[in-house]
């Protein structure tokens, strides 16, 4: 079988879906569940990812995601490596948790209803695989792994930062307020309980198109992704290549700069001060898609695996050199607000 195409450029929306290996469960509880959103919470951190919706099944997850930096397969590779050690070091597990490649159908969503019909597709799921087996008012809603009851039905400060419901809600004409935040969860269900979770799209069925097609959209839209392939640029860059883009290296370089400036560096920063060192290190590992070897080279720590090492005691609160610097704190909040 081909190989699903891959087009990247930037501000491009996908419908992401990727199921277990031979259909085994992904999640086994509701702490896996925390721990893969964890998980695509630091994903949009690190590529300045926007999830419009999610929704998660026993052995499978969709996504709705802009990317614009253009960054899907460099992030993806990252999410689902990361939350497999993640998993596997949980349940003292070994090997592959995703089957074959996730499928990724770029959509349009400049118009057109498709951005709408997808979020609606996603939203629907637990109905239309009978998770959810009611229609009745509330029983969608009431399913805590979708963005349906996590993100549009609650207020902006009990949801994650990542998740665009915002330019969601605006997308169907409404504000992120209460009332409209009512109707948009009303309207859902109202579509659960008369079509049983099937989604009819702007010009054709979106359950066809969204399992078998490689994008979602217009006519005129298939045209303009058939130019980009077209293009050299558009095609996805050799393996050996994929973990460098530029646009990453200059995210990299803005907070190289940033801790050149908080921690008062000059000259080589792999002759700073080693406090400062994995203060920068971890920044660039949480907030950009650098490989650790790159940041181990660029800040002179031994190799990519004392890189890991390094952020994971930082993670953890446990790191010595940063106990006794007074501008950690400082710059922790700097990080996790995303400068």
């Amino acid at each position: 079988m081909a190989r699903q195409l891959r087009i990247e450029y930037k501000g491009a929306v996908y419908h992401v879906v990727a199921r277990g290996r031979d259909g085994a469960a992904i999640f086994h509880d509701d702490t896996d569940r925390e721990a893969f959103l964890r998980t695509v919470g630091e994903a949009c951190a690190r590529g300045g990812w926007r999830v419009y919706a999610y929704v998660l099944m026993a052995n499978h997850y969709h996504l709705v995601v802009e990317t614009p930096e253009g960054n899907l397969s460099t992030g993806m590779k990252w999410l689902q490596n990361a939350f497999t050690r993640r998993l596997n070091g949980r349940h003292a597990g070994w090997g592959e948790v995703f089957g074959d490649r996730y499928r990724a159908i770029v959509v349009e969503a400049t118009g057109g209803g498709y951005l709408e019909s997808l979020v609606d597709f996603v939203h629907l799921n637990p109905v239309r695989s009978g998770v959810v087996k009611s229609r009745k008012d509330g029983a969608l809603a009431g399913y805590a792994w979708s963005s349906l009851a996590a993100g549009y039905a609650v207020a902006a400060s009990d949801r994650p930062a990542w998740l665009a419901v915002e330019a969601g809600l605006q997308r169907y004409g409404l504000a992120d307020r209460a009332a409209d935040r009512r109707k948009f969860v009303a309207r859902t269900q109202a579509l659960a309980r008369e079509t049983g979770g099937e989604v009819t799209g702007p010009n054709d069925g979106a359950q066809n198109t969204l399992h078998r097609g490689w994008y979602w959209g217009s006519p005129a839209f298939r045209e303009k992704l058939l130019k980009r392939l077209e293009r050299p640029s558009a095609r996805l860059k050799p393996r050996a290549a994929q973990s460098i883009r530029p646009r990453d290296r200059r995210k990299a370089q803005e907070w190289l700069d940033l801790a050149r400036k908080h921690f008062g560096v000059t000259g080589d920063f792999a002759k700073a001060p080693r406090a400062a060192r994995v203060a920068a290190a971890w920044a660039l590992h949480s907030r950009t898609n650098e490989s650790q070897a790159w940041i181990a080279d660029t800040l002179g720590l031994r190799s990519a695996a004392n890189v890991s090492q390094q952020v994971r005691s930082v993670d953890q609160g446990t790191h010595a050199a940063l106990a006794g610097e007074k501008r950690w704190r400082s710059w922790e909040r700097l990080v996790r607000a995303g400068a």
